[in-house]
């Protein structure tokens, strides 16, 4: 818990003895820390250097512990300045890099990356870096990064960073794949599942985003996309994979689950049919004896789970995936009927 001000695991522990006791002899803290005395003074030495510890002036050989909320008050204070130092370097690094790059050139909106260990570190980066949300699709062909890091995740999530994951089935069958999702949906990430997922991609942030860039058997390299409009289309490819995939949940036994597909009941059809026949939102209240606001609720949550944002779209939407008739033989134009041929519908 010390390592943020410097301290070993070997020099914490010799801090915390030496607290327990006031003051004590190499010998009596190397017994009860069970180190060798000497590693023991060496920690001790080092203590003294934080100013956590003293040799005590009326005894040679005893060593005395510095009061923690002085001696740790003093040295959090020193570290919580020169992390706002860095901080003010990194600020005004940040304002130098936009003012000689207001209009970005093209180059400067993709960067490649090449080579095992610099794909791996900047895929450990852009995790680490990321401050509201990682979403990412994962394929279960592990190359350079072998499934997700783990460390990284926990490491992200403890700073209150979001996870939505879209594996591929395949991702299950791997030797560690449950394990590792099991742990995942314990750290409450949104994780769904697809039969194939298009590509690897990591977004961090929405505003960086790394996807592959060679096969198997060629020298691993990505490429690294910072704001613009492939970034917006890569992000767009993800938000269309996560809406078409199944949620997964931890099952009896902390297994994974797969929960089942939701989709539009029998009383969002019974809108949908009757919008696409050209009534009102108050007609349709009418006929199905609902009130105004519930019939554009349901509308609402119909078009938030086809993941669009207007009445058009959602009759495009309800026509390929078959949640209306695409042809009703006989129909005279009215409830909704349809003829082969006519095309998707649209709402009122």
């Amino acid at each position: 818990m010390l390592g943020a001000i410097g301290l070993d695991e070997a020099q914490e522990s010799t801090y915390r003895a030496l607290v327990a006791v006031g003051a004590g002899e190499v010998p009596d803290l190397a017994h009860r820390l069970a180190l060798p005395e000497a590693d023991t003074e060496r920690a001790l030495r080092r203590l003294e250097r934080h100013g956590l510890a003293a040799q005590s002036s009326a005894r040679a050989g005893r060593w005395v512990a510095a009061p923690p909320g002085v001696a740790l008050g003093a040295l959090l204070t020193q570290q919580r300045h020169e992390l706002e130092q860095a901080e003010m370097a990194a600020a005004l690094l940040a304002e130098e890099y936009r003012s000689e790059a207001a209009e970005p050139a093209v180059h400067d909106l993709v960067e490649v990356v090449t080579g095992a260990s610099a794909v791996a570190h900047r895929f450990l980066q852009l995790q680490l870096g990321a401050s509201s949300e990682v979403c990412a699709l994962v394929t279960g062909r592990p190359n350079v990064v072998a499934g997700r890091d783990n460390e990284a995740e926990e490491r992200a999530a403890a700073r209150g960073v979001t996870y939505r994951v879209v594996i591929e089935r395949e991702v299950l069958a791997l030797p560690a794949g449950i394990s590792e999702l099991a742990a995942a949906l314990g750290r409450e990430e949104r994780v769904r599942v697809v039969e194939k997922v298009p590509t690897k991609l990591v977004v961090a942030d929405r505003t960086l985003a790394m996807v592959p860039l060679t096969g198997r058997g060629a020298e691993p390299s990505a490429l690294v996309v910072h704001a613009s409009g492939l970034f917006e289309s890569l992000m767009g490819l993800f938000e269309a994979v996560w809406r078409e995939a199944l949620p997964l949940r931890l099952g009896e036994g902390g297994g994974v689950a797969e929960e089942p597909g939701r989709g539009p009941d029998a009383t969002d059809l019974q809108v949908l049919s009757l919008l696409l026949a050209g009534m009102t939102d108050a007609s349709v209240a009418k006929q199905l004896e609902l009130g105004l606001r519930t019939v554009q609720r349901r509308v609402k949550g119909l078009m938030e789970l086809a993941g669009v944002t207007t009445r058009l779209q959602l009759g495009w939407h309800a026509y390929e995936r078959g949640w209306v008739a695409r042809d009703r033989p006989g129909g005279d134009g009215r409830g909704g009927a349809r003829t082969a041929g006519s095309g998707p519908p649209r709402l009122a």
